[in-house]
């Protein structure tokens, strides 16, 4: 399952003092003096600034602003205490928009270090998402990024404990659902080897169900664990399921996947020989973003797929005796939108110097079957191009002749 940025709105804490540890242990003390007292505002506006401009796409303008309220926490003392929290969770949001995954990776270590239980409230700084954030990040991978994922998953079923607003505590199950799924998407890649993945998988997934079982990337996730078991219609069924929970809604609405998770839904989608439903989500996804390289690989891809079931399913031979396509349109229909799908993720790919070898190298074979097929698109092209010059020219005598007639 993609991994989606999680949420930082919300919030929700839960009071362990009855458990042995203080609140005022985890909170940060009161400024004592005026100095302090203005030093707190000057950070509090750079922190307010600097977020203004991260949501507003300028994370190149909000960097400095975010460094120089962490130094001013520093020169109040030399180590950083629990207020610096806010500044180094913003610096680990700014260096993701930007691109830096180790900087961002270090403040949230930082921000772990002095919170590391998830203790502090979301609203000073604290709480899960670092942990969340610090499993995506993992340098390691594998049982790191599993570790990081089940100190989450602490935090959070303490957290849906306190909870009694039933809006917040169903954010958070469906929040505890996602990283129960996202520890399965481990275990099915990088631990597949373990011994126990198999039994982990159903465990986990069977809680996440059990947690929110209305959750889209839940029932996906499931879907992906019943095909790795050859349990195909159960999990046609599943993901069936699992798009008629958000399809009819209209876009942007929060109960839609996120791009990342509808990509993995056409991927499986397409796994199980649901092409069509695949390509209704990749259709919505280029819409979406027209600018993804794997969305308009996985369309050229999927119509591939679609002319060979078309192929097989008629038990016919495209080519006619006499070197035409005439004799199977839907065949030919989708052999040609797998083309045009084909064609526009590998421009995509070389303008954005994307880089994955497997995507470009599979996408080329493609085109090359497809060219043998229906003829060089180059060739095709330049047909066109002398239709329209002559259809030109036709309409261009055409007014001649009428103004000399008149």
């Amino acid at each position: 399952m993609a991994k989606s940025k999680p949420s930082r709105k919300e919030k929700g804490f839960k009071d362990r003092r009855g458990k042995g540890t203080s609140l005022d242990r985890v909170l940060p003390d009161r400024p004592s003096t005026k100095k302090s007292c203005a030093t707190k505002g000057s950070i509090d506006d750079l922190l307010a600034k600097g977020s203004a401009l991260l949501q507003t796409s300028q994370a190149d303008e909000a960097l400095p602003v975010a460094l120089r309220a962490l130094k001013l926490l520093k020169s109040e003392g030399n180590d950083l205490t629990l207020t610096a929290l806010p500044a180094l969770n913003l610096l680990a949001e700014v260096s993701l928009e930007l691109g830096d995954a180790d900087n961002a990776r270090e403040y949230f270590a930082q921000a772990s270090r002095l919170d590391s239980n998830g203790l502090v409230p979301e609203s000073q700084g604290g709480g899960v998402e670092k942990f969340l954030w610090l499993a995506q990040l993992s340098e390691e991978g594998g049982q790191d990024s599993v570790l990081w994922f089940e100190k989450a998953i602490a935090v959070l079923r303490n957290e849906i404990e306190s909870i009694s607003d039933p809006v917040l505590k169903a954010q958070k199950s469906k929040k505890l659902a996602a990283a129960l799924c996202s520890i399965i998407e481990i275990y099915m890649t990088d631990l597949s080897w373990e011994p126990n993945a198999e039994t982990r998988c159903e465990t986990l997934i069977t809680e996440a169900m059990l947690i929110a079982p209305e959750s889209a990337e839940t029932l996906q996730t499931l879907a992906n664990v019943r095909i790795s078991q050859t349990r195909v219609e159960e999990a046609r069924k599943t993901l069936e399921g699992s798009m008629n929970i958000w399809k009819s809604l209209p876009a942007g609405d929060e109960g839609v996947p996120d791009f990342p998770t509808r990509i993995s839904l056409a991927r499986l989608l397409m796994e199980v020989g649901m092409e069509d439903a695949a390509m209704e989500v990749l259709e919505l996804l280029v819409e979406e973003d027209d600018t993804s390289v794997e969305a308009w690989y996985l369309g050229g891809w999927c119509s591939y797929l679609t002319a060979e079931k078309s192929k097989a399913a008629q038990n016919v031979d495209p080519r006619s005796a006499e070197g035409s396509y005439g004799k199977e349109p839907a065949y030919n229909e989708a052999l040609t939108s797998s083309r045009d799908w084909l064609r526009s993720s590998l421009r995509l790919y070389e303008l954005q110097d994307y880089e994955d070898d497997r995507l470009q190298a599979h996408a080329l074979e493609l085109i090359r079957i497809l060219d043998a097929e229906l003829g060089d698109a180059k060739e095709e092209v330049e047909e066109e191009d002398d239709a329209e010059d002559e259809a030109w020219e036709s309409e261009v005598d055409d007014e001649d002749q009428e103004m000399r007639e008149a």
